[in-house]
């Protein structure tokens, strides 16, 4: 018998990465917040790599944070090594990592939760969305309680209808064996939701005592450690840190898997759902890239606290005896024993082109979602979409604008641009070569882009808004007095510029373009700097950037002034595309299923071309003409 309990403004649906920052976004802004979980255990779980960030991911986690998300400050708190990825490439594809203790990142998120005013935990299945017309109304959990709400956040990960599989042995449940969420599924098609099903999958975990470390090649973390939260400093969050380690499969191991590729259900057609192409299991890597001799394989600490050792590079869905042979081919897991059996898994989630930019469904008014659900993967890709999700809720209930970054602001603003603009048909991941504008997103001026926004939301106080505004003005300072500082061709200063390798001067100039040099950095110049005063680390970062960068970024900032253009060119919601002349069928066809709101969105659909985009721009102005002449 149904029965109903308190109201709530807000129902977040899972409580995984991106359920998470939904439920802190709303409650924060002073929403009444519940978020229901299948378990208290899956609170930011991470059931696959042990890591937050890496390349394009660490963006991601930074700008979270700059928004006012958690997962920075909660990888701060728990990380047992870190590392700067791509350092000796340019800065717009240097990105954080992190590996994380899984039972303390998860401990501490649900400490985050639970002492948030506003926001109530509950454990159960949610089981339905409840609506009036075309507005949500609640939800209702397996026990048939109904509770009422404004707007529901759908987080659910990689539960619904989940199924391990491991070889020819199915479990459905969730990941590491948590229930899965077997009913909303039903309820979702009933209000006319495209679903898809997709699969992802996850390598062994082995015993960390049965592993010869002696025959791998030790990976340490940065002596001087960047925190992925801009309010943290290097000397708050340093800590004595873990190793993980290299080694590599061989042929032995690619023949133990060729010999078995007909056991594995992702060629025997167990498997129905589809995978990431960007994240591939070992027998995918063999199957097709049979000339390499060899991959790499990380082994990675799972914890302070475990022996458990994360396997990465090696996910599978192979039988169990098969993964015995195949993980104790490689060198240093002679010994191996496997905790925990690798698996691949199965769930539902929906065609992500049925939301708009601001994460809430087209056609049911006050749903959201974010995450897995939305066809990504990653903890990363699920954090950003479930901070907006939960921003534009908050936005929506209080009567207030929503948010939408577009691409030239931010990765989540080409990561939610890409799941709801372009088709998705596989595992949705974020790459730094995804990213038109990346010189100017990058990883170190995220405060800078984005902390504004969050201070408007509210997600930001005051005090941290502040120290934003001092940050910019001691950059700005700065790079300004380089630009005035003048250095002449005195033989003591020819001498200095040919002793750090550089050229000598043909006549004077300052030192800002000697700073442009790619061999001179800006500690170089403190000799011809007397001057200078102490400045903080993160300042210096960025003035040298701005500097040394200045050409090839004003390019870009001209390249985004032409895009933005195109994004302010507003599609109105009332136009009708049957009646726009000489658009080809497909992209009439595409055009009427996404309904973009603007050409710039139009352009970037699969289907649509620059021809269709110009007939488009024709037809918008005289629809614009008519529309005003009838008023």
């Amino acid at each position: 018998m149904d029965r109903i309990y308190e109201n709530y403004d807000v129902a977040v649906v899972g409580a995984g990465h991106a359920g998470c920052e939904a439920a802190l976004a709303c409650a924060r802004l002073g929403l009444e917040t519940i978020i229901f979980t299948v378990s208290m255990d899956s609170i930011a779980m991470m059931p696959c790599n042990p890591n937050i960030g890496g390349t394009s991911k660490g963006h991601l986690v930074r700008e979270i944070d700059a928004l006012g998300g958690e997962m920075g400050k909660n990888i701060d708190k728990t990380y047992i090594q870190s590392k700067m990825l791509n350092v000796s490439k340019g800065p717009a594809v240097h990105s954080l990592r992190a590996q994380a203790d899984k039972q303390d990142y998860s401990r501490e998120m649900r400490k985050v939760l639970e002492n948030t005013d506003h926001l109530t935990l509950k454990q159960a299945e949610v089981t339905e969305i409840i609506t009036e017309g075309n507005r949500i109304t609640g939800i209702k959990i397996y026990s048939g309680g109904i509770f009422p709400c404004r707007a529901v956040i759908l987080c659910t990960g990689v539960y619904l209808k989940a199924r391990c599989i491991c070889g020819e042995m199915s479990t459905y449940t969730g990941p590491n064996g948590l229930p899965a969420a077997n009913h909303l599924t039903d309820s979702l098609i009933a209000h006319g939701i495209e679903m898809y099903r997709f699969k992802t999958g996850t390598p062994a975990r082995i015993d960390g005592r049965s592993i010869d470390f002696s025959k791998m090649e030790e990976q340490f973390g940065d002596e001087k450690v960047v925190p992925f939260s801009f309010t943290n400093t290097a000397e708050e969050i340093e800590r004595e840190q873990v190793s993980c380690w290299l080694t590599y499969t061989n042929e032995e191991t690619h023949s133990i898997i060729r010999e078995n590729i007909s056991r594995s259900p992702l060629f025997s057609g167990n498997i129905k759902g589809t995978g990431p192409r960007y994240c591939p299991s070992i027998e995918d890597k063999v199957v097709k890239f049979a000339d390499k001799g060899r991959h790499q394989v990380f082994i990675e600490p799972e914890g302070n606290y475990t022996n458990e050792m994360y396997i990465a590079g090696m996910s599978s869905s192979l039988p169990e005896d098969v993964q015995i042979r195949m993980y104790r081919s490689v060198p240093g897991l002679e010994n191996a024993k496997i905790v925990r059996n690798a698996y691949a898994i199965e769930y539902d989630c929906i065609n992500p082109m049925q939301l708009k930019p601001t994460l809430e469904f087209k056609v049911i008014e006050g749903l959201f979602s974010g995450g897995q659900f939305n066809g990504s993967s990653g903890y990363e890709e699920a954090a950003a979409q479930g901070l907006i999700a939960g921003i534009n809720a908050a936005m929506k209930l209080l009567g207030r604008e929503q948010i939408v970054l577009d691409r030239s602001q931010g990765y989540i603003g080409v990561l939610i641009d890409d799941l709801v603009t372009k088709e998705t048909h596989e595992p949705y991941r974020m790459m730094t070569s995804r990213a038109e504008y990346r010189l100017i997103l990058r990883q170190d001026n995220a405060d800078l882009r984005l902390t504004k926004i969050g201070y408007q939301v509210g997600l930001i106080d005051e005090v941290r808004y502040q120290k934003l505004l001092e940050k910019e003005r001691l950059i700005a300072q700065e790079e300004q007095r380089l630009t005035h500082i003048m250095i002449g061709a005195s033989a003591e200063n020819q001498e200095f510029l040919r002793g750090i390798g550089s050229s000598e001067l043909s006549s004077g100039t300052t030192l800002a373009d000697l700073l442009k040099r790619p061999e001179i950095t800006y500690q170089m110049l403190a000799p011809l700097d007397p001057d200078r005063k102490a400045l903080p680390d993160d300042v210096i970062f960025e003035a040298e950037i701005n500097i040394k960068y200045e050409g090839y970024i004003k390019r870009q900032l001209r390249q985004v002034e032409q895009f933005k253009k195109m994004e302010e060119k507003k599609i109105p919601g009332s136009l009708d595309y049957k009646e726009v002349p000489s658009l080809r069928i497909e992209a009439r066809q595409k055009l009427i299923k996404i309904k973009p709101e603007n050409v710039g969105q139009a352009s970037r659909i699969s289907g649509v071309s620059p021809a269709d985009i110009s007939v488009l721009l024709v037809y918008l102005e005289h629809y614009r003409n008519r529309k005003a002449e009838e008023e």
